[in-house]
């Protein structure tokens, strides 16, 4: 096996005001970039990984924190949204000067993706969107700010935790085992609002289908009932279910999700 290290990082960007210190990951090649975009409640070191993997030799690679996650700092934690996402993703490309490149998103990620690539049009050459949300029903964790109403931001992110630690699906508790430590409770009101907005009126499905990228939808089996999985396979996007997970394959079975996210880039 040839590992390909990769750099750990800090750049600074103002945007609107927010001043933002940005913890990334980056190695460089003389392939087509690939940027991940990590979810809400995860961080960069969930795609670290991949420089173990031979099939991405070659491939420059960028990852980082999300304003409001991780090792990044943000000046103004009320004021992280999802378009403040698509921002920080857009001066991290300009910053790494990406032209062309493929794209995976997870989850929040996943929505920050679509709307990147809706944006950035051809210059995205792929699009591997792992559970990003595409339509309302998607907002099965970002709906709880809308389902469990709390002023007090602590104890909404505590009773969320909670929550999930109990939910019945793969890998739920070893994900909320780490949320506090990835996630500012500051911040979550405002990313989840906009995620739920979004995915309610920002015609997500509509964007998705027309990028004229190729498209790969990846789900964990027991997500295997999302209502629109045919509809968007009859319209090209190619389908990927995950064995034995849930939300999050990163977690439950990676193996498998880098052979297929590795299937389709190359």
């Amino acid at each position: 096996m040839t590992i390909q290290h990769f750099a750990s990082q800090r750049l600074a960007f103002d945007i609107d005001g927010v001043a933002l210190d940005v913890a990334a990951i980056h190695r460089d090649g003389d392939k087509a970039p690939i940027l991940f975009l990590h979810g809400f409640g995860s961080t960069k070191e969930d795609y670290a990984d991949i420089v173990l993997h031979n099939a991405f030799d070659g491939h420059p690679l960028i990852a980082y924190d999300a304003p409001g996650c991780g090792e990044t700092s943000c000046s103004d934690l009320s004021g992280v949204s999802i378009n403040l996402l698509l921002q920080t993703a857009l001066q991290v490309l300009a910053h790494y000067q990406v032209d062309r490149f493929h794209l995976i998103g997870h989850s929040m990620g996943g929505l920050t993706a679509l709307l990147l690539a809706n944006q950035l049009g051809e210059r995205v050459l792929s699009f591997t969107n792992i559970e990003g949300n595409i339509a309302p029903e998607d907002c099965f964790l970002s709906r709880q700010i809308v389902d469990y109403p709390n002023a007090d931001a602590e104890a909404f992110f505590d009773d969320f935790i909670e929550r999930t630690r109990h939910a019945p699906a793969y890998a739920s508790a070893l994900y909320a085992a780490s949320l506090r430590h990835k996630v500012r409770a500051a911040a979550v009101r405002g990313i989840f609002s906009s995620m739920v907005e979004l995915s309610d009126h920002g015609l997500l499905m509509e964007k998705f289908l027309a990028l004229p990228c190729r498209k790969m939808f990846m789900y964990g089996a027991q997500n295997a009932g999302l209502s629109y999985l045919a509809h968007i396979e009859r319209h090209g996007v190619r389908l990927c279910e995950v064995p034995h997970c849930g939300h999050f394959p990163m977690y439950s079975n990676p193996a498998f999700m880098w052979g297929e996210i590795a299937d389709f880039v190359n």
